[in-house]
């Protein structure tokens, strides 16, 4: 760290907005600790206000002091206040964290897009989604076999017929399956 900036800023905690931003551009690491401090309280509010969430709020926090350091030369104080600085960034990322959310929507529709739903509640609609992820870890052939199974209608013969297994081992995949969907969605009951 220079010397030109410690004299610049001899305790961040106690520095002016205006040091604190002359020391953030210089580089000096306390000076963003302090940054930190004084506006992630604010960074986070505006997040969770308006992703909602309170992981994604704290992802944004982590995107927006992380481009701050990055982008630090590009401060400019005669444009704004470090405050207002920090909350042009923090939109940009919550746009980012929204865009990303919608993709993620529009992958989740087109994968599912060919399955529907007889009754449309809130609670079948999260059921799917929940057993959609479950199925999604299952190994390659049981996820096979039991999305043939499911979401085709089709009997254990017809997907050994489609997929060119033997009978036994789509029955074992079908089993596995089951068993693995069971214990990951808490379905199996402990005995004692």
């Amino acid at each position: 760290m220079s010397t030109a900036v410690r004299q610049h800023v001899p305790d961040p905690r106690t520095a002016t907005e205006a040091a604190l931003a002359d020391g953030l551009t210089a580089g000096d690491a306390a000076c963003l600790t302090e940054v930190y401090r004084r506006w992630s309280p604010l960074v986070h509010r505006l997040a969770r206000r308006a992703l909602g969430d309170t992981c994604d709020a704290e992802d944004v926090v982590q995107q927006v002091f992380l481009a701050a350091w990055r982008g630090r030369l590009g401060y400019r104080p005669e444009l704004g206040t470090a405050a207002a600085w920090l909350t042009g960034i923090t939109r940009r990322r919550i746009a980012d964290a929204l865009a990303a959310r919608a993709r993620r929507a529009a992958l989740f529709d087109l994968a599912t897009a060919g399955y529907t739903v007889d009754v449309v509640s809130t609670d079948s609609v999260l059921d799917k989604m929940v057993v959609t992820q479950e199925l999604a870890k299952l190994p390659a052939p049981q996820r096979t076999v039991l999305c043939l199974a499911f979401y085709e209608d089709l009997t254990q013969p017809q997907i050994a017929e489609r997929t060119g297994w033997p009978l036994g081992t789509v029955k074992s995949h079908a089993r596995r399956g089951m068993q693995r969907l069971s214990f990951r969605l808490g379905l199996v009951r402990v005995r004692h």
